[in-house]
């Protein structure tokens, strides 16, 4: 069995950022904490950076301050002015970029400081297990590829049964779907995921946690034939 893949990008801790944005706005914690349904004292312990955080609560947070999630992390506010003739590049060099660590998956964002683009590339590994340990199913605007580049995943969705796809395989779908990401087998399981950034809305595109934990749809087993009843005795003849 081979290692699990390291993890060089740099972990982040947006307390700081988080902090500003909510005095920023006239915001106490109790009020932040109606807006995201998190509890004042666990918005506190993220601000003084007594605690790591999910990324479900980041989506919450930064929907409710009315920010990119990216801005949580520090990333430059000012980016150069994108024309219908500007030429954008950014190289991620292995190991840069942003790592956020959920317990369903760890998220490596490429390309993270470029905030106006139309496709968000996520490397994720992902830890989840079983449905239960994923939680909610992941549901945003647009469409998205998937292709896995180590290991096994289960692919679940509220629409379609379940698939499980191989390294080199890969699904493109819409994403307004539920979706959701399973490592299958005993490897580490690695995908790259791609999906569209549609504009003005950059807040909920990584999950949206309003659903409750999906389910697994049931597969049917073959049916097996019906035990044969005993054949009985006849007897030929008078007693």
């Amino acid at each position: 069995m081979t290692n699990p893949p390291a993890h060089s990008g740099r972990l982040v801790k947006p307390g700081a950022a988080l902090k500003s944005f909510r005095t920023e706005r006239g915001l106490t914690l109790a009020e932040l904490s109606q807006k995201t349904g998190l509890q004042p004292s666990t918005l506190s312990k993220i601000e003084n950076g007594k605690i790591e955080t999910t990324i479900d609560k980041l989506v919450r947070i930064s929907a409710a301050l009315d920010v990119n999630i990216a801005d949580l992390f520090g990333s430059p506010k000012e980016q150069v002015a994108q024309t219908p003739t500007s030429r954008i590049r950014m190289i991620t060099r292995a190991g840069d970029g942003k790592a956020i660590v959920s317990p369903r998956a760890v998220y490596n964002y490429p390309a993270f400081d470029l905030l106006s683009k139309n496709l968000t590339p996520l490397i994720v590994d992902v830890r989840a297990k079983s449905l239960e340990e994923f939680g909610p199913y992941h549901r945003h605007a647009g469409e998205e590829f998937v292709y896995v580049l180590e290991g096994e995943l289960a692919f679940f969705s509220d629409t379609y049964m379940p698939a499980n796809l191989k390294a080199g395989d890969s699904v493109y779908f819409d994403s307004g779907m539920g979706h959701a990401y399973v490592a299958a087998g005993d490897q580490p399981c690695r995908i790259l995921c791609v999906f569209t950034t549609p504009e003005n809305q950059p807040l909920d595109l990584i999950e949206d946690t309003t659903e409750s934990v999906p389910t697994a749809p049931a597969l049917k087993p073959p049916a097996k034939p019906a035990p044969k009843s005993p054949a009985k005795n006849k007897k030929s003849g008078k007693n």
